[in-house]
């Protein structure tokens, strides 16, 4: 179900949707090209009203995928942008992960700090009682299946990573496959990204989004691991079902595609995905590219296992 009224004659999009609650109201932060844009609520499920832009830097482009927590009085929000400052990656991206604070969650986020090298994406910072964590996408150009995937490092403090990431989910099916022959004939591009942690009970789940938007296979699936360790640098996911089944806990169904990169907030005891989407007439014309906008469904867990009620109009 629409979570965020579309404003059709100022889009700006509503992808990469993170939730955070914090003092009794919700904020929901998205991507946007020349910053990450911000919405309210009393509410979970109604009366979201569009703030606005509340981190951006000048001279910038490209602002994806923030994820924001709050520790000791200060919000942190980690995200990427085009960063020129530092040498791209083998495939020329220059995506690359910064941090920038706040002393209200809306901002503004000021003073971003250089995290990560490219490239660096779609964070979800962690905090439980082995310590602080970050999980972040980035690339490999070697192996059988090359292309973007997401690791997990640990935090010495809200600003330095470790610099020992582990890798938690790679791609391991054709349909993670973003690109055929991306950079030479033969070499398939995958996209792993999107990474949402959360536990329930001593089951460890990672969530993640599979391919690209545009693509019709474009998928949430999820890992998991049940364990009694803390430390996220230490446990071993494994996909659910297994590595070779394509098995989405969202994808394309009759009245919406494009579904992916989600957070998650529980309530009352129920957890809820908080994801971009778009309808297949979407209302916004030819001329829109990006025409993701926020969504919330049920997500139900239990014993390792996660499934979605979706409903087009209720939820």
């Amino acid at each position: 179900m629409h979570l965020l009224k579309i404003d059709k004659n100022h889009y700006i999009g509503q992808a990469d949707p993170y939730i955070l609650k914090a003092n009794g109201r919700y904020y929901i932060y998205t991507t946007g090209h020349d910053g990450i844009y911000a919405y309210q609520s009393d509410s979970l499920f109604e009366n979201w009203e569009f703030y606005g832009r509340v981190m951006t830097v000048e001279g910038h482009e490209g602002f994806w995928a923030p994820s924001v927590i709050e520790l000791d009085g200060t919000y942190y929000m980690y995200n990427s942008f085009e960063f020129f400052g530092d040498t791209p990656d083998k495939g020329g991206h220059r995506q690359t992960m910064h941090v920038s604070t706040a002393k209200s969650p809306l901002g503004p986020f000021e003073n971003p700090r250089q995290l990560l090298h490219p490239f660096s994406i779609d964070s979800h910072i962690v905090k439980n009682e082995s310590g602080l964590f970050l999980f972040y996408s980035t690339n490999r150009f070697e192996g059988d299946r090359i292309g973007t995937y997401i690791v997990v490092d640990r935090m010495l403090d809200p600003f330095t990573p470790e610099g020992n990431p582990k890798a938690v989910v790679v791609p391991t099916l054709d349909e993670d496959i973003f690109r055929r022959d991306r950079y030479k004939k033969g070499e398939h591009w995958h996209t792993i990204e999107g990474a949402f942690y959360f536990c329930e009970g001593d089951w460890h789940y990672l969530m993640y989004s599979g391919n690209c938007f545009e693509q019709p296979t474009y998928y949430i699936g999820y890992t998991r691991a049940k364990t009694d360790e803390t430390d996220l640098t230490k446990i071993n996911f494994e996909k659910y079902p297994d590595d070779k089944t394509y098995c989405p806990v969202l994808s394309a169904n009759e009245f919406e595609e494009g579904t992916g990169h989600h957070s998650m907030i529980k309530e009352d005891g129920q957890w809820y995905a908080i994801y971009h989407a778009r309808d297949y007439n979407d209302g916004l014309g030819a001329d829109a590219f990006d025409a993701r906008n926020a969504r919330i469904c049920k997500l139900n867990v239990k014993d390792g296992i996660i499934t979605a009620e979706r409903y087009k109009d209720h939820i």
